[in-house]
């Protein structure tokens, strides 16, 4: 577990050179401080506004899971929907229980 979490923090801190490495091998004034590594990957190093950091965090209405990090590199939890996600796997698997716990129910003797 300890070779997994020094894996993870390796591949984060190579991702933040490369996102650093992407901008200032840029001239300096095409030098926007956000966009991709390797197209996948999200960075941002500009200031973060409230609103950003908020629709980044606490967006209800949208049905994404994972939005744009605000600052740093990666990717920000919505915690709405993520909250909501979570609410419906869980039902679906309650529900999946019961239809099992049905199934496997022997049939009731009649006295």
């Amino acid at each position: 577990m300890r070779d997994l979490f020094k894996a993870a923090r390796l591949l984060f801190w190579a991702t933040v050179a490369a996102a650093v490495y992407q901008e200032l091998k840029k001239p300096p004034m095409l030098r926007t401080w956000h966009g991709k590594v390797a197209g996948i990957v999200p960075y941002d190093f500009r200031v973060p506004t409230l609103a950003k950091i908020r629709r980044a965090y606490w967006n209800p209405e949208s049905d994404r899971v994972f939005s744009e990090h605000v600052v740093g590199v990666g990717w920000a939890i919505n915690i709405p929907t993520a909250g909501r996600k979570l609410l419906e796997m869980a039902q679906q698997y309650a529900e999946a229980s019961r239809e099992a716990a049905e199934r496997l129910r022997p049939p009731q003797a009649s006295a």
